[in-house]
């Protein structure tokens, strides 16, 4: 079906729009995602071919809707998506998306909307789409996302066994499109106690009014033993999960509670009643469609709003702009109480700030304090552990150079149990894996997608140029991958094998008849660290000096290693490796593992089910380009089109006054 509301604006030319609202005009992100959408906004007078656009039935409307009438020009209606921000437009944050409407407002039940006619009359039948919208589901279920996310997933719900009677700010233009008013919420609040006697009532207010921004329809006047307020911060998919029934006016979360398989009842007329799926007691009578709650979100999620990808600056698929509002709202929740960052290098104080000081800016101290407390992983004390800090180190795909050139960090990992290397405890990570059994379909198809790219763009953690070697004999050939054998990983990951010499040793005894290829670490081969083997040669039958890693991997059958990366990257390109040491990535199933096993790893996940964990759950990724916090699939791209700001010649000390300058951004940043 092709709409007004699908409009592919490449390769057309732009039509004039006509406003009359300065938030049109000072909001660049509603003007970006208008003019990639295929207009062009004016201030003026409209004439043949124009458009007056108006924002839904906001205070400003009918400035643009008198014009629109004296010149007898079309109006289009702009909207936020329901999938808006990490906070509220009120407190600055930009929209993720758009409803862009040629005939309405999808919450005026007065004429049909551009939504509705979708709901209408689209066939709503083809498996591609009802696949990605139950995906969708999911993904907004497994990421806790609304159309606001300033909340902690892990806040918890009132003990089961509530109604919930949803409020909203006063004025909201989709009560009065509803012809409701404060009458309609004390009915709701009536009859909710009628249908439901005996049992509790929980009034969920709206993020604005929690915000101190607007008042809703109830207050404490309104509660009593069976009734209570709730104004804390929490996911609308946590708190339906314990409730019986759900009451709205319009409110959206209406429509979620739809999508966690509730039948809500509603006293206005949103765009998600009269399709079967809610108690309607205002019923529209033009609405007599049956739908799935999937075919809804097809309607709704998949073809209605113009989704915007920021990274890009272009517009996007609802997928994309879920993983880019994930990786947000993520930061929110993991930064907005602040962090005091203890024993930070100099270099690396730059970085943090723009990881994790987005919302509250970091505190450099040396003192244990009562803010959350982050301390590099490798520099980790008992005591800091004891007092029950977050450690913090380098994710899987790094950068484009090594931290050792001061070369800042495109991912980073935050691990409140232990730290990924270190399988004497358990992680963060470890949790991670244990539930990707329990992936569901969608997200699994996104990290095939994403080993695909790594494998077809080549990359690795620090993507370094290197040699290659292409006179490697030919036979089965077995990469042994170097390490430097006073780092973390080997003295908490190695057993017995714990030297670059015993795994050689180990792996030509296994072997003997195999090509050991043997790729020296690059740091011990500038002698700046511990791991230099006295007769290699005798034990390996080529050292590839200054190799690319990828290169190797390709041309091998197998890996043999302690604790190294390298045997991760093996898995993700199909190669059988063998651990002699405890990584991250064994213990699972999917490696042939000579080391003592860890017993809490009992988990049998797939490649991909283990690549999720890895890659997507556990790092956080930041996009040096925009300074936001992005998905992996934009690392992905920066890395492999080196699309990334270029380091200076002076880019040690410059790192190093940059960091002295970011221990101070809490003054300057209250």
């Amino acid at each position: 079906m092709t709409t007004d509301t699908n409009i592919d604006a490449a390769g057309e030319s732009s039509r004039h729009l006509y406003v009359y609202n300065g938030g049109f005009l000072t909001n660049t992100r509603v003007r970006r995602i208008l003019s990639l959408s295929g207009f062009d906004i004016k201030l003026g007078k409209p004439s043949d071919g124009d458009l007056v656009g108006v924002w839904g039935h906001s205070p400003t409307s009918p400035r643009g809707e008198a014009v629109a009438a004296k010149t007898d020009t079309p109006i289009l209606r702009v909207e936020d998506a329901f999938l808006r921000s990490v906070l509220t437009g009120r407190d600055g944050d930009d929209p993720i998306g758009l409803h862009i409407d040629t005939r309405g407002v999808h919450f005026d039940p007065t004429k049909p909307s551009d939504l509705e006619m979708i709901l209408r009359e689209d066939p709503l039948d083809d498996a591609a789409l009802l696949g990605r919208a139950r995906d969708g589901i999911e993904t907004l279920k497994r990421n806790h996302l609304s159309k606001y996310n300033a909340f902690d997933p892990a806040t918890p719900a009132p003990d089961a066994g509530y109604v919930v009677i949803i409020d909203q700010t006063r004025g909201d233009a989709s009560i009065k499109a509803s012809g409701a008013d404060s009458n309609t919420f004390k009915e709701m609040l009536f009859y909710a106690q009628t249908e439901h006697p005996m049992t509790r009532i929980v009034i969920k207010t709206h993020p604005e009014t929690q915000a101190g921004h607007r008042t809703g329809y109830y207050s404490n006047a309104d509660t009593s033993d069976r009734i209570s307020l709730l104004d804390t911060p929490i996911s609308p998919y946590t708190l339906f999960d314990g409730a019986i029934a759900v009451y709205t006016v319009s409110s959206q979360m209406g429509f979620e509670a739809i999508l966690t398989g509730h039948k809500p009842v509603v006293f206005g007329q949103p765009f998600y009643i009269g399709w079967g799926l809610t108690d309607d007691r205002k019923p529209l009578d033009r609405r007599q469609r049956n739908l799935t709650r999937n075919q809804l979100f097809a309607g709704a999620m998949l073809l209605y709003p113009k989704w915007y990808d920021p990274f890009n600056d272009k517009l996007c698929s609802f997928e994309a702009a879920t993983a880019t509002l994930t990786a947000s709202a993520r930061a929110w929740r993991d930064d907005h109480t602040g962090w005091d960052a203890h024993g930070m290098r100099m270099w690396k104080r730059k970085p943090l700030q723009k990881f994790f000081g987005q919302y509250t800016p970091v505190t450099f101290t040396d003192t244990l304090g009562t803010r959350p407390q982050m301390v590099w992983a490798g520099k980790t004390t008992d005591a800091q552990r004891d007092h029950g800090v977050t450690q913090v180190e380098d994710g899987f795909l790094r950068s484009r150079g090594l931290g050792a050139d001061l070369v800042p960090p495109l991912s980073l990992v935050l691990d409140d149990l232990g730290i990924y290397y270190d399988p004497t405890r358990p992680s963060r990570l470890e949790m991670l894996i244990s539930a990707s059994v329990h992936l569901p379909e969608g997200p699994q198809r996104r990290t095939e997608r994403l080993i695909k790219s790594l494998i077809d763009n080549r990359l690795s953690k620090y993507n370094l140029s290197a040699d290659t070697h292409d006179d490697i004999p030919k036979g089965r050939r077995i990469l042994v991958p170097g390490q430097v054998e006073d780092d973390a990983s080997i003295r908490l990951g190695a057993s017995d094998v714990n030297t670059n010499q015993a795994l050689l040793k180990a792996a030509r005894a296994a072997n003997p008849a195999a090509i050991l290829i043997y790729k020296p670490h690059p740091d011990v081969e500038a002698g700046l660290r511990q791991g230099s083997v006295t007769n290699v040669e005798e034990l390996a039958d080529v050292v590839a000096h200054n190799a690319d890693p990828i290169g190797l991997l390709d041309s091998v059958d197998e890996v043999w290693t302690m604790t190294s990366l390298l045997g991760f990257e093996a898995l993700l390109r199909g190669k059988k490796v063998t651990c002699l040491g405890t990584p991250f990535y064994a213990g699972w199933g999917l490696t042939d593992d000579r080391a003592m096993p860890v017993t809490r790893r009992i988990a049998t996940p797939t490649l991909t089910q283990l690549a999720h964990a890895i890659l997507i759950d556990y790092p956080r990724y930041f996009d040096p380009k925009t300074g936001l916090p992005c998905p992996v699939e934009v690392i992905v791209n920066r890395l492999a089109t080196g699309d990334i700001p270029k380091l200076g010649p002076f880019n040690r000390t410059t790192a190093k006054l940059q960091g002295l300058f970011a221990s101070y951004a809490h003054l300057w940043r209250r």
